[in-house]
């Protein structure tokens, strides 16, 4: 904005007091001349000065508070906060410079103002906008068409030349893309489209400028996604033929181009050695070309399609040269390469991932097919009590991280601070120290380059660093002593839950005093400790610690409200339903607390995940068995085949996954399942879905494996293992029953034909030594357009933020029962703005959608573990388990985790809360809901280092 500027596009209202410039102090930091720059209504550009936001602000806040508010400190430091805020979201993925249109920088001062609860302010800067609206719309009409600007917008071309826009041709772009949509109007994204190009934009930028306008349009209909999606769709064209000399194909249509493109693309990009060769000179790629379709393509939202862009498809020198089916089909030939009838195999893998009815985890998707296939999604690794072994294992964290995996640490064999180091006679800094090397060792090697590098420390409830590893993410105390970039969780044994039930006190050990403590579980572990505890009183262990068992649990509770850390893991249910405990032990969990496996100084844990989704397998007359058990079956072998393709960078990983073979199936798509069977996600009727649902899942897993076992022959250490007992997950809460007595309160319930399952695995043994694991599935559920894991949803409205930028999410299936009633509008999108995404206090929604419509913090969170009790009772393995709490407090999550306990869960992951500067809206006025705002309010407690937002733990 320069000093020629009309008062009609200053930011935000004039006040009626006159504020000069220079009396408005601005602390922001300096700006690259031309590095950003405003696009004015007239489509001209001039230079983005963050001093007119600051300044027009103020105005704004004097014109509602009055001229007494001017020498304020409070009005200067809230604008300073408030002007910092536009910026940043204005500069979002735009580090290299970019445009804003004034209207852009206007919604983000609405946004902004509206976040920091002025809502006063933020209604009369919304009235003034409209007013200037109508004013800018009259004097246009009153206009002569002569004397009106020129508007024909000049784009620049690689060529150097300067080139009138051509609506007609975008037109005719856009048309298609809404084709067949409903609830869609390509005038509207082309008068969004139209306001946002200006003179000089270069040709590369045009696409941008159709997707983003379309985007824009999402909160009104999230159909509008679809539409953006098929618009980056004609840039992943563009750029992947150009980078292939075939713009002749943009000729074709559908299956056609496709079917041009691909044999061309997996040649090109193994001679770059982007990929495998062998998918070049293995398969017939003709084939595999017609096998494409193009129709698919149609499935993807804009946030699915996006991330794919960003992140997955293969791409060289910036260039994406990767189309949405080559992708699916690239990722199915890598997983084939070991087939014996490969193109075959290829095809039905494809067909099961681009129809979104079961997707690989992340790892699978970006590595299958290259040169380095690292496919598996979480390693877990036991640390040795000695600095060779801690460093070995620090460095094996480094060489999988690279490589996109997943890391789970079991640190509780390393020894605690005081005790005796017998080669220097000297005395242990204990486990807390190495923790910081390790947290700082994931962050300095990325996953990659994808996405930051993550790991999760495990350590035992008796060991004697146990209080100070619970405060490894506090923000205050020594910063030496502290792991800001790692997880951490805490593996409870059941001995300590029952001396917490009974206010008992509780011994603290050290692994080198105590060490077998480390592989014992039940009433072995029982025994021992209590021989430890006897020796500690009577003065035979060197270091050791007497605390009141509830007073740790109080501690444990505390640091989980304050820091989201450490996260509860139960040991004993974990060890005594493992199908693998003849041949060790379960030390720990992954990264997302799903997978618990052996670990080992010889062995490190490998697990290769791929979710079913629900969504798919649910019609008008429940769930589909037919369907559920070929898609299984075909989703089990693309996991197992993920054993023998896949790149291992650490000798002790390959030697673990190929004799034990595990994989871990879960589900994703949980809501939406229900939303399409209409069944409140807080209630009977869901719990009881949660309990058929995976059992069908787990009976098909299980016999999906045993016919491989059959056809490749059994894993090698089947012998001695549960399954050989004819003891099947279900069967092993029997094991946990004996061990627990009253202290167990979970269904048993069963409705297939278990004997005969039972049966067929004694007699042809398993393939895989573990079969199930619900993993979060963050971001591949939003390759899938569906909710994610397990989860309710999160809010029905809501701007989610992620690599990628940030995009409108809007709950489909309450926008198609909104508009049957003829309630679905303007005024509704704002009223859902207001309310946080929700619908509770919407009283025009009857009352039984306000019902099915809660949200996660809306649900009481003893139904969330309900359902997952009736889950886990089916799995091998465990399941991420997220715990929302509008209101925690002490005594509410002691309660909930407890009830974790009794109900038999193995895990639990992060408990999310509303934080404390969530605004009560109830008490302010009503006309304030029509806003044009979204708040985020809401967050969890602490935020996955994973990713963005706990995304690619898949």
């Amino acid at each position: 904005m320069d000093s020629t500027h009309t008062r009609e596009e200053e930011v935000t209202q004039p006040s009626s007091a006159a504020v000069h410039p220079a009396s408005v102090e601005v602390d922001l930091p300096p700006m690259v001349p031309g590095q950003y720059k405003v696009i004015r209504r007239n489509g001209k550009t001039t230079a983005f000065d963050p001093s007119k936001i600051s300044i027009a602000m103020t105005k704004a806040f004097l014109a509602v508070e009055g001229n007494a508010a001017a020498a304020s400190s409070r009005i200067h430091e809230t604008v300073q906060e408030l002007t910092e805020q536009v910026v940043g979201a204005l500069k979002r993925n735009r580090t290299h410079g970019d445009t804003f249109h004034i209207e852009d920088i206007q919604d983000q001062v609405e946004l902004a103002l509206m976040r920091g609860g002025h809502h006063r302010v933020a209604r009369s800067y919304v009235l003034y906008r409209e007013g200037q609206a109508q004013e800018r719309a009259r004097k246009k009409s009153e206009q002569a068409e002569g004397q009106a600007e020129s508007n024909e917008i000049l784009v620049a071309y690689p060529d150097g030349e300067q080139r009138p826009f051509d609506f007609a041709a975008a037109r005719r772009t856009i048309e298609d893309a809404c084709f067949d949509t409903e609830h869609v109007a390509a005038d509207l994204i082309i008068e969004e489209m139209s306001r946002n190009l200006y003179s000089g934009m270069k040709a590369g930028d045009v696409n941008s400028v159709a997707v983003m306008s379309a985007r824009t349009l999402g909160e009104r209909d999230p159909n509008y996604s679809f539409v953006a999606a098929r618009l980056l769709l004609v840039k992943l064209w563009s750029e992947a033929l150009r980078f292939l000399n075939r713009e002749d194909a943009m000729d074709l249509g559908g299956d056609a181009r496709y079917e041009a493109y691909f044999p061309d693309y997996i040649q090109r990009a193994c001679k770059l050695e982007l990929l495998d060769p062998r998918l070049a000179n293995e398969f017939d790629l003709e084939r595999l070309g017609q096998a494409l379709r193009a129709g698919r393509d149609r499935q993807f939202n804009h946030l699915g399609l996006q991330t794919l862009y960003d992140r997955y498809f293969v791409h060289s020198d910036a260039v994406r040269i990767e189309l949405p089916q080559a992708f699916f089909m690239r990722v199915a030939m890598g997983l084939s390469l070991n087939e014996i009838d490969q193109d075959t195999r290829a095809i039905e893998f494809y067909d099961l991932l681009s129809s979104f009815d079961f997707m690989s985890s992340t790892p699978t998707l970006f590595n299958s097919g290259t040169l380095y296939p690292q496919l598996s999604s979480c390693y877990l690794t036991t640390v040795a009590d000695d600095l060779h072994g801690i460093f070995e294992a620090i460095q094996d964290n480094a060489m999988l991280s690279k490589f996109a995996g997943g890391l789970g640490n079991d640190w509780t064999p390393v020894r605690a601070m005081g005790s005796h180091i017998k080669g220097t006679n000297g005395k242990s800094q204990g486990v807390v120290p190495f923790l910081k090397v390790a947290s700082d060792t994931a962050v300095a090697v990325n996953q990659g380059g994808k996405r930051k590098g993550a790991v999760c420390a495990y350590l035992e409830t008796w060991h004697l660093d146990i209080e100070e590893f619970l405060e490894l993410r506090k923000n205050t105390g020594d910063d030496r002593r502290r792991t800001h970039d790692m997880n951490t969780a805490n593996w409870v044994p059941d001995l300590f839950m029952r001396r917490v039930k009974d206010n008992a006190h509780w011994t603290l050990f050290s692994p080198d005093e105590a060490g077998d403590l480390h592989d014992l579980f039940g009433a072995e572990f029982e025994r021992k400790y209590l021989e430890y505890e006897a020796a500690a009183e009577a003065g035979r262990m060197r270091v050791h610690k007497r605390v009141e068992a509830v007073q740790l649990w109080r501690k444990m509770i505390n640091m989980l409200y304050e820091t989201g850390h450490p996260w509860l893991a139960f040991k004993d249910p974990c060890n005594i339903r493992s199908p693998q405990q003849h041949v060790g032990r379960v030390h720990s969990s992954n990264l997302c607390t799903e997978i618990t496996l052996n670990t080992s100084a010889n062995e490190i844990a490998v697990c290769n995940l791929g979710s079913v989704n629900l969504a798919r397998h649910v019609g008008g007359d429940g769930l589909d068995l037919g369907k559920l058990e070929k898609t299984v079956a075909t989703a089990m072998r693309m996991l197992d085949n993920v054993i023998d393709c896949n790149y291992y960078s650490v000798k002790k990983a390959r030697a673990s996954n190929m004799r034990h073979r595990p994989v871990g199936l879960g589900v994703m798509g949980f809501q939406d399942a229900l939303y399409k069977l209409r069944l409140p996600y807080a209630g009977k009727h869901a719990v009881a879905f949660a309990d058929r649902s995976m059992e069908a899942v787990s009976y098909f897993a299980i016999k999906a494996s045993a016919d491989l076992a059959e056809e490749r022959g059994a894993y090698s250490s089947f012998k001695g293992s549960l399954w050989s007992k004819g003891v099947l997950p279900i069967d092993s809460m029997r094991l946990l029953a004996g061990e627990r007595g009253e202290m167990l309160k979970a269904d048993t319930s069963a409705t297939m034909d278990w004997d005969a399952l039972r049966e067929r695995v004694k007699a042809v043994g398993m393939r895989n030594s573990n079969t199930m694991a619900i993993a979060p599935t963050a971001t591949i559920s939003n390759i899938c357009g569906v909710t994610q894991s397990i989860e309710p949803t999160y809010q029905n409205l809501f701007v989610k933020s992620n690599l990628s930028g940030e995009f409108t999410v809007v709950n489909t299936y309450l926008r198609d029962d909104l508009r049957k009633l003829d309630l679905w509008d303007e005024v509704m999108v704002h009223d859902l703005k207001y309310y946080d995404g929700s619908v509770q206090q919407i009283d025009r929604i009857p009352a039984e959608l306000r019902e099915l419509y809660a949200t996660a913090f809306e649900i009481d969170p003893r139904w969330l573990v309900e359902a997952a009790a009736r889950r886990q009772k089916w799995i091998d393995q465990s399941q991420s388990l997220n715990l929302y709490m509008a209101e925690p407090s002490g005594k509410k999550m002691s309660n909930l985790y407890q009830l974790a306990w009794v109900r038999g869960l193995k895990t639990t992951y992060y408990l999310r809360s509303l934080a404390a500067t969530h605004v009560e809206k109830s008490t302010l006025d009503k006309t304030d809901s029509k806003l044009n705002a979204v708040s985020r309010n809401t967050q969890g407690t602490a935020v996955c280092m994973m990713d963005e937002d706990c995304e690619a733990c898949q």
